[in-house]
């Protein structure tokens, strides 16, 4: 497709230069290819977090942090399948499930991970639950649900909560369209399903690993989303003329312009901290999806009547950032959660 592979990460810890590089990668295949996952499952982008012996580059947060920046709108299944369905697996220490369903993950097969009931807390408060052979429940919001290939569910059970692998075809599956149409959500209901049992002990524990695993990737998300939305509100204000002038020479306009900067750019530096401490992974999914919110919503106001208009992407943005700050948990909800342990 004449797109160049992903650059070679160094072992002692990925440079700027790779990141750049793996950045500038995703960010060509999304702008010019019309559906762009498969190219960015040729070039890896679907193996990053998989290990070597599995078929994947052993990469790290850093490297899904700078795909996930780039993506924008881009409808792809790279939240919920190669970074939450592939955290999810690791966490589990299960060699043999890891060997089974890892190689077809990294070669761009999709994962699914149902979690959360209709409330969507995305906490230990799980949807299903389980006898042991068997999963029962309605899972909601499950990112590609309907088109997984690979299926995990989190189960209630004796003593906490258990990872299971159930058939596709043992799964009633419903694409449930939701504000953000570039993110594919499903209702999955299992009755008696067939479920095997990945790992073994409480996966309370991982669960809470893999989700700030998850909102570390979604906070890098949003900040490259918000960035790429004030640059487009910023190169509106440079055409849009009133009174004779560019709007954006309008000092009011660069006044709410810088403040908007700022926010994209504190947004940034969080989802750059968030590896760092569960603390900070909750810190970032908070700031990064009220920037991101804010930013939007300034974007729907700057460009004015045409942001609402069907075939702009300013409301596209604006749904995504509304849609997105309510994953893996509310702003309110992590900072809760931060009042409660500092």
């Amino acid at each position: 497709m004449g797109h160049p592979g992903l650059p070679p990460r160094a072992r002692a810890g990925v440079g700027v230069n790779e990141l750049d590089a793996l950045a500038e990668t995703v960010r060509e295949i999304v702008e010019k290819e019309p559906d762009p996952w498969p190219v960015l499952c040729e070039v890896g982008v679907a193996a990053l977090a998989i290990p070597e012996r599995y078929g994947g580059a052993d990469a790290g947060l850093p490297e899904l942090q700078a795909v996930a920046a780039e993506l924008g709108l881009a409808a792809v299944p790279f939240l919920g399948s190669s970074v939450l369905a592939t955290s999810v697996l690791l966490e589990s220490g299960d060699e043999d499930a890891c060997a089974r369903l890892l190689p077809p993950l990294a070669g761009g097969a999709i994962g699914s991970v149902a979690w959360t009931g209709p409330d969507g807390g995305w906490t230990a408060d799980v949807a299903c639950r389980t006898g042991g052979s068997t999963v029962d429940g309605h899972a909601h919001y499950v990112l590609d649900g309907d088109l997984a290939d690979v299926l995990l569910v989190l189960a209630r059970e004796d003593g906490g909560i258990g990872l299971y692998e159930v058939d596709t075809a043992n799964a009633h599956r419903v694409h449930t369209p939701g504000m953000d149409e570039t993110r594919r959500l499903a209702e999955i209901r299992f009755t008696g399903a067939p479920a095997s049992r990945i790992g073994a002990g409480d996966f309370s524990p991982a669960l809470a690993r893999a989700r700030d695993t998850a909102c570390a990737v979604l906070a890098a998300e949003q900040a490259g989303a918000a960035a790429k939305a004030l640059a487009m509100t910023v190169d509106y204000t440079k055409h849009r003329h009133q009174f004779g002038r560019p709007i954006g020479s309008f000092q009011a306009l660069k006044h709410r312009m810088a403040d908007l900067h700022v926010l994209v750019e504190t947004a940034r530096s969080a989802a750059n901290a968030a590896g760092e401490s569960e603390l900070l992974a909750h810190v970032a999914k908070a700031y990064c999806a009220e920037a991101f919110s804010a930013v939007a919503a300034e974007m729907i106001q700057l460009h004015g009547g045409i942001a609402i208009t069907w075939e702009h992407d300013a409301h596209r943005y604006f749904k995504r950032a509304h849609s997105s700050a309510a994953l893996f948990g509310s702003p309110d909800e992590h900072l809760a959660w931060l009042t409660g342990h500092l």
